[in-house]
């Protein structure tokens, strides 16, 4: 059984205590660790789907690009660490990366071309909490797939619908593009992509 601890601890202590061989994953929020539960048979289809056809394309393209199984995220300020439902990584900028080789830690936002998150009920996460510490970090592109239209108003309109909100780096901030239904989804990191808003939700 892993102990939980309950006092606020650093990156590297989160790092040191993260179990190995652990049935869950676990992330770092400010200080605090938290459990993350596992995905619903929708959120794990959806999340291989999108991972499945973004590896079609990187071999398609022969991009220098790869999708880890496992990696963690540190943003960089505050004591948090996160791991995507998905991460694109540029193999050509991991030379760069101190913490990578041994601990598959990703501290250089360009070392990423993508991260997609797969909105679970703790939706604000993504929306608010991840989207702040995506865009400090340069991330040049960030996908929110709410698949049940669970996030806030102010993030996916009223009345809320299954949305894709697909965040671009332009001038060092953050723009949005919103699809659905049959809509195109369009990509920075991957701009040939075929797959519409309504594949991936009904995958």
């Amino acid at each position: 059984m892993t102990q939980t601890l309950t006092k606020p601890i650093s990156f590297d202590e989160f790092v040191v205590w993260y179990p190995e061989n652990a049935d869950c994953k676990y992330e770092l929020h400010n200080g605090k660790i938290v459990e993350m539960p596992l995905g619903t048979g929708a959120h794990s289809n959806i999340t291989g789907f999108i991972t499945g056809e973004l590896h079609l394309e990187i071999r398609r393209l022969k991009s220098p690009y790869s999708i880890p199984g496992d990696c963690l995220l540190k943003p960089l300020e505050g004591d948090s660490g996160y791991q995507p439902d998905i991460i694109v990584l540029d193999k050509e900028q991991l030379s760069n990366e101190p913490r990578w080789q041994k601990e598959s830690i990703i501290t250089l936002g360009n070392s990423v071309q993508l991260v997609v998150e797969v909105v679970s009920t703790n939706w604000k996460n993504d929306y608010l909490i991840k989207l702040g510490h995506y865009e400090s970090m340069g991330i040049p592109e960030y996908w929110i797939v709410d698949y049940l239209g669970l996030g806030g108003r102010r993030f996916i309109g009223y009345p809320k619908s299954p949305t894709i909100s697909v965040y671009s780096m332009v001038d060092g901030e953050y723009e949005v593009r919103q699809f659905r239904n049959d809509d195109r989804v369009e990509s920075l990191a991957f701009p040939e992509l075929q797959l519409t808003a309504a594949q991936i939700f009904q995958a």
